[in-house]
């Protein structure tokens, strides 16, 4: 696979990534590394959106008006 328009310098969580990945893992090890990634990812977005949430002080009858 040819990798076009990379620019340095990485980001720490690249390089991190390109260690992980220059190893060969089997497949599976693969598949549960991304789920823990994005597990990882979603719990950031939601710690994040908890606290806009807080932050604005909004209420649960308030989301229940805006889905409605």
């Amino acid at each position: 696979m040819k990798i076009s328009n990379v620019h340095p310098p990485l980001s720490n969580i690249q390089a991190e990534l390109l260690k992980v990945f220059s190893a060969d893992i089997p497949d599976a090890h693969l598949a549960e590394l991304k789920n823990i990634i994005a597990r990882f990812l979603l719990d950031k977005a939601r710690d994040k959106a908890d606290a806009v949430w807080d932050e604005k002080g909004y209420t649960d009858e308030q989301l229940k008006r805006i889905i409605y």
